[in-house]
């Protein structure tokens, strides 16, 4: 048996177990949950006396255990037991504003182990590992937005087919293949599909209808928005159904990078269930590994955060507070350019540095250890480093496997383990600076980033010391051409920088040719803009990279980013920018011509607040109005999709919805959008707008005349 979801009732917890041939469940009704509280010890006698009387608590008791990283003694902390999972966010919420303001001087108390998961809470505390052993059975189910608006179950697609007949017909059906199908896992177009569901069976009076493996659902929490690193996001509603794990496949990161396979991948190294690390962000799922690894060390996990920054002197705050390395592009196309990047560089540098945050600026040691900074860092293998390591040599292990197997189905899986460790790799360094991280701390990002300058900056001398150019450089990768007739050998020199810092630095892609684009409002490089094609590759047509320019953006719409990546293969075939040119005449003329189909001029835009917020009457706006007036809504954080079929218009007549289907767009808007790509691709090669349209109406001239 393994456990494949929780469900908390008012008698206890039930286990739902998958068996080789279907499910079990096991009921534990004497789980209680646990919070711990720091204090002096008269203060945690006298709280213990004002929380006997509660009904919410079922045990106190006193224990001792390691309150911090890096502690080498552990301390008498009050254990409480309450009597439902819900209770101990409100008990800690009452220690913290009534018991503590009424009794006991401010910061008294520190409260440890209170905002976990439900079912990552039980997972950890009653040492149950939430591993599927078999294959999961799943089933998808997907509603059309304009049906789940008016409240419709029709039409109901199930694994990708359209259910036929109407509402009660349609229930009967998903019924009857829920029953025959048994799925462990329910993947959802939108997670509002179980509510209308079991509301709709309802209504029909289907009494043996249920989308669990009982009847019955709960709501486990309501819709919110959020902001992260400066981006506003959206949480949906959340829902559970007795027996089977929810995937709301629209709204869940790790799904969209990894599939189910890589949800797996994390579910196993992180012990949050499969619902809740579907759901989950990268950064607590990050946290979710991290807590394991804490509980296994008998450290607690602080409520909130309290540990402020270090003070730090003007020149300290200078030296400290700088990004990752730059070097400016050189603008323009380049020939024989290699890429040399360091493998998971962050990471690997809080592994062989051993920064964490019991070990930077340690007590226990005085020397400055870290390039540039005051910061010494201890010997002593370090918290973050054990939690990072096996993430990162797995990653490498699965990269390893996929250059070595042909197997179509072996390759996805592989890929998406690797991409689901990836997100949570990328997250790591940043999650060391943020303010909430139960484990982070500013000093470790300082570090990170002066070691990660130091290694670039040293990469570079010994690649230009070998016979090599750089071109450009950013955070962890270089772009080098050779500078002499006979360079050494970039794997050469890769193995010696390799070995100098103890982090791979991987030959990553050799290229044709190379194309660093402008910013668009000065004639330096963009940092993050290129393209080009990649040499030696084994499909049947090029291989190009692009990065940053309109095709890599989600907002632009297909036929603006299928068209520049045919400029770019233009390009590839003939180096000539007329031949670009000529190729960009074409596409307008087919757009011009009314010729291209709406749905491939569908913009994605993700709102960042309320209609009613917006000042400006923009076409984002003009969308969100439209959907209002058809009883739609979005809110900040999720996406807004239309087409522009009159701009010059006012109100919502600017745009259109995808299912309102147009079937005319704005010649005039897209026009300009498609020129604006094509700029991004003939930048390097000195064109601008003003150049680019002049040649344009060059090219309508000679076209028209070769047929006078």
């Amino acid at each position: 048996m393994s456990l494949l979801t929780v469900e908390f009732r008012d008698g206890g917890v039930v286990e739902w177990h998958t068996t080789t041939d279907g499910v079990r469940t096991v009921a534990a009704p004497e789980y209680t949950p646990t919070m711990y509280v720091g204090g002096a010890e008269s203060a945690l006698t006298e709280l213990a006396t004002r929380l006997g009387d509660d009904p919410k608590v079922d045990t106190l008791a006193v224990e001792q255990h390691y309150t911090a990283l890096g502690d080498t003694t552990r301390d008498a902390v009050l254990r409480v037991d309450t009597a439902r999972e819900r209770d101990i966010r409100q008990l800690a919420t009452e220690i913290r504003h009534h018991h503590e303001p009424a009794a006991f001087q401010p910061a008294t108390f520190r409260l440890y182990n209170v905002d976990f998961s439900p079912q990552f809470r039980y997972c950890l505390e009653t040492e149950t590992p939430p591993v599927p052993t078999r294959p999961l059975r799943t089933l998808t189910l997907e509603v059309p937005e304009t049906a789940l608006a008016a409240d419709r179950v029709t039409p109901l697609s199930i694994d990708g087919e359209e259910v036929a007949g109407d509402a009660e017909t349609t229930l009967r059906v998903l019924g009857e293949r829920l029953r025959t199908t048994d799925p462990d896992v329910l993947c959802c177009s939108t997670a509002e599909l179980v509510p209308l569901l079991e509301t709709a069976a309802h209504e029909h009076g289907l009494d043996d209808f249920a989308l669990g493996r009982r009847p019955g659902y709960e709501q486990l929490a309501g819709a919110s928005t959020y902001e992260s690193y400066g981006q506003v996001g959206h949480s949906p509603a959340r829902y559970a159904v007795p027996g089977r794990a929810i995937i709301d496949t629209a709204n869940s990161f790790m799904f969209d990078k990894g599939g189910l396979t890589g949800i797996l991948d994390l579910v196993e190294r992180s012990w949050k269930p499969i619902q809740e690390t579907a759901w989950g962000s990268i950064g607590t799922i990050l946290t979710a590994i991290q807590l394991r690894e804490a509980t296994a060390r008998d450290v607690l996990a602080p409520w909130n955060k309290w540990e402020p920054e270090r003070f730090k002197s003007v020149g300290q705050l200078h030296d400290g507070d700088r990004g990752g390395f730059i070097f400016a592009p050189e603008v323009g196309v380049h020939e024989e350019v290699a890429e040399v990047d360091f493998a998971s560089l962050y990471p690997n540098i809080m592994c062989e540095w051993n920064i964490s945050p019991e070990t930077v600026a340690c007590e226990c040691h005085d020397e400055a250890a870290v390039p540039g900074l005051e910061y010494s860092l201890c010997e002593t293998r370090g918290f973050i480093p054990d939690v990072l390591r096996p993430l990162i040599d797995d990653r490498a292990t699965y990269k390893q496997r996929l250059a070595e197997t042909d197997d179509s189905d072996e390759r996805q899986r592989l890929q998406q383990r690797a991409d689901a460790l990836k997100w949570i790799l990328v997250s790591c360094f940043g999650y060391q600076g943020y303010r909430n991280a139960k484990f982070g701390r500013i000093e470790c990002h300082e570090a990170i980033n002066a070691v990660a300058r130091e290694l670039m900056l040293d990469a570079k001398a010994q690649l230009e010391a070998g016979g090599w150019q750089v071109v450009h450089g950013i955070v962890d990768s270089l772009w080098v051409t050779p500078r002499e007739a006979n360079p050494n050998p970039l794997a050469t020199l890769c193995t010696a920088i390799s070995d100098d810092c103890g982090i791979p630095l991987e030959h990553e892609n050799d290229f044709d040719w190379v194309a660093f684009v402008p910013k668009r409002d000065s004639e330096a490089g963009a940092l993050t803009k290129y393209f080009g094609a990649v040499s030696g590759s084994a499909q049947l047509t090029a291989d190009y990279k692009m990065r940053g320019i309109e095709t890599r953006q989600r907002s632009t719409p297909p036929y603006i980013a299928t068209v520049q990546e045919r400029l770019i293969e233009r390009y590839d075939e003939t180096r000539k920018p007329q031949a670009v040119v000529t190729a960009l005449a074409a596409a307008l003329a087919t757009l011009r011509a009314g010729e291209v189909v709406t749905s491939e001029l569908v913009t994605t835009v993700r709102i960042s607040q309320p209609l009613a917020a917006y000042d400006q009457a923009t076409q984002t706006v003009a969308a969100l109005k439209r959907l209002r007036d058809q009883g739609l809504s979005r809110s900040p954080g999720q996406d807004v999709e239309y087409v522009v079929v009159d701009d010059a218009a006012t109100g919502a007549a600017r745009v259109r919805l995808p299912h309102e289907s147009p079937t005319t767009y704005d010649i005039d808007h897209y026009s300009q959008a498609l020129i604006r790509a094509g700029v991004s691709v003939l930048a390097p090669l000195g064109y601008d707008e003003r150049t680019l349209r002049q040649a344009l109406r060059d090219t309508t001239d000679q076209t028209l005349d070769a047929y006078q």
